[in-house]
């Protein structure tokens, strides 16, 4: 079984995230998702955490994918991760992040998947002007 994926985000957005890679790459084994919502506490998380845990097989590892870092999802995942050799947490989770991590999963352990994480969520965040191939009378801050 791949390394285990749980997404946990204030409000709806662990769910919706899941819903659209989904739509993109399949259904996706070995993951779940938590939401955050009013009235609850960090407590609360970890109890939906673990209970999430105990229906993923775990033997190859667990990554928490939440999006703040120090928000109550990053808190609650910290402390069942920390304590774990095979477990971590990413914060800033975004589609191109999930999408590249769920694809990766069948060919990295875990500790690879971080990585490509890491590097997915931010290769994922562009500028459309910043990326326009600039023309050569152009200045830019890098050329200074």
């Amino acid at each position: 079984m791949p390394v285990a994926i749980i997404i946990g985000t204030h409000g709806e957005a662990a769910r919706e995230l899941l819903k659209s890679a989904e739509m993109i790459i399949g259904k996706q084994d070995n993951v779940e998702f938590i939401t955050f919502v009013p009235g609850e506490n960090t407590d609360t998380l970890i109890t939906k955490y673990k209970e999430k845990l105990d229906k993923l097989d775990t033997s190859e590892g667990v990554i928490f994918m939440v999006d703040l870092f120090g928000g109550s999802p990053y808190n609650a995942s910290s402390q069942i991760a920390l304590p774990e050799e095979n477990m971590d947490v990413i914060t800033g989770v975004n589609i191109p992040m999930l999408l590249e991590t769920l694809s990766m999963r069948a060919a990295s352990n875990q500790k690879d998947l971080v990585k490509t994480a890491l590097t997915a969520g931010s290769d994922g965040v562009k500028s459309l002007k910043a990326s326009l191939p600039k023309k050569e009378t152009e200045v830019g801050e890098d050329d200074l």
